[in-house]
């Protein structure tokens, strides 16, 4: 673990005297990775999971944009963005296992490791500890890790990816999840009521009681032979015939079974809490309930992992020349096929899409010549409409 630590960290080295980061609300800046085990609810893994994999399908790009277009920017970047941002794992594991501890604890890291010019070389997902925000003489702001391992780390502020969720009470780190855990106990609560429920149901439970003393080898003994004589499969009659040495009183157990609606409402609360819906869990949505989804959850965070990433990857000049990082997705992946032979049907015209991307939206293999774009002789440039009304002398054609 020493080696893959330090091959990751090999170039860092601690600032000199540095104190703790003063924050406005007067609370320490320390972050500690507290879920209350949330990840340990079935309910709130599946959604969290349902949240991870579809979010780990949006596509990081470096895009340059000006005035007149938008075009792609460095190949390199592009790749570690898009295919494989360390050794270790594809973009794909990156979004997921940071969006995943975006809904764990509320926070989530990365280590952005840079060359001596300062271009990106590789993202690390970070699972510290702990997280403590310092300065140093300078007012330079730093991340101080701790790992499970022991070792720590200090990276310069600039260095390190960070979004949140509920930004509220601390000014560096988001809140954490204990306004779930109540539902969260609950949800475990009736975990437990339903196998207690269902071994209730399953064991035949009696007193069998004798008139006279016996020791407690012979009772034992009796017992055992009683349970396989009468209260074994083999006993098809299901009839128990005893002497009066005996008497055998069964006791009838009557299991409180958990409501369906007092099911549903704990794990409404929970899917509400991470503001998705049961169908999003199970893969049942409709193409509008998707559109939902995407709006209300993927969409905000690929706002903020765009906005993390631009900030941290570039200068503010190669910002204002038009350099940033966006996160995207084919939303009309998810629609049916309908609506994409209507979009194609309705937007082609107009000139906005090549062969291929239309091609695209159906799920089809692009074609030869296919980057041309078609436009009907109905729709013209604004600046010419004259030119088809009036001939050269002014008169109507």
């Amino acid at each position: 673990m020493a080696g893959f630590f330090d091959k990751i960290f090999n170039r860092r080295k601690e600032p000199q005297r540095t104190e703790r980061a003063d924050v406005m609300n007067g609370g320490a800046a320390i972050f500690t990775p507290f879920s209350g085990n949330a990840y340990e609810s079935d309910i709130y893994r599946a959604a969290v999971d349902s949240i991870a994999r579809n979010a780990a399908k949006l596509k990081g790009t470096h895009v340059i944009t000006s005035p007149e277009k938008r075009k792609e920017g460095d190949h390199y970047l592009n790749r570690i963005l898009q295919v494989r941002p360390n050794p270790y794992m594809t973009a794909y594991d990156l979004l997921y296992k940071l969006v995943t501890h975006y809904y764990l604890y509320n926070n989530a890291f990365a280590y952005l490791q840079k060359d001596d010019k300062g271009y990106l070389v590789a993202i690390y997902p970070l699972s510290p500890q702990s997280v403590e925000y310092i300065t140093d003489t300078l007012g330079n702001l730093y991340c101080r890790f701790l790992f499970a391992n022991g070792q720590q780390v200090t990276l310069s502020f600039s260095e390190v990816f960070i979004v949140r969720r509920f930004f509220n009470s601390n000014d560096l780190l988001g809140d954490t999840n204990t306004a779930i855990l109540p539902a969260l106990d609950l949800a475990h609560t009736q975990n437990e009521g339903l196998e207690n429920s269902i071994k209730a149901n399953a064991t035949i439970r009696g007193i069998l009681k004798y008139n006279q003393v016996l020791s407690p080898d012979k009772l034992k003994e009796e017992k055992e032979a009683f349970i396989n004589d009468y209260l074994t499969v083999s006993n098809n009659g299901g009839i128990a015939v005893i002497d009066s040495k005996a008497e055998y009183t069964p006791l009838t157990l009557t299991p409180t079974a958990i409501d369906d609606k007092q099911l549903e409402a704990v794990k409404k609360k929970i899917y509400e809490y991470l503001g998705i819906s049961q169908k999003i869990v199970n893969s049942t949505y409709t193409e509008d309930e998707w559109a939902a989804f995407y709006e209300s959850v993927l969409e905000p965070l690929a706002v903020q992992f765009s906005l993390e990433l631009t900030d941290k990857l570039f200068t503010e000049r190669e910002q204002a020349f038009g350099n940033s990082i966006i996160f995207e997705a084919n939303r009309l992946q998810f629609a049916s096929n309908a609506t994409k032979t209507n979009i194609i049907k309705e937007l082609t015209p107009l000139g906005l899409f090549t062969i291929n991307q239309a091609l695209e939206i159906l799920n089809l293999p692009p074609v030869e010549d296919g980057d041309k774009r078609l436009q009907t002789l109905n729709v013209v440039n604004a600046d010419k409409a004259d030119q088809y009304q009036l001939n050269e002398g002014g008169t109507k054609e």
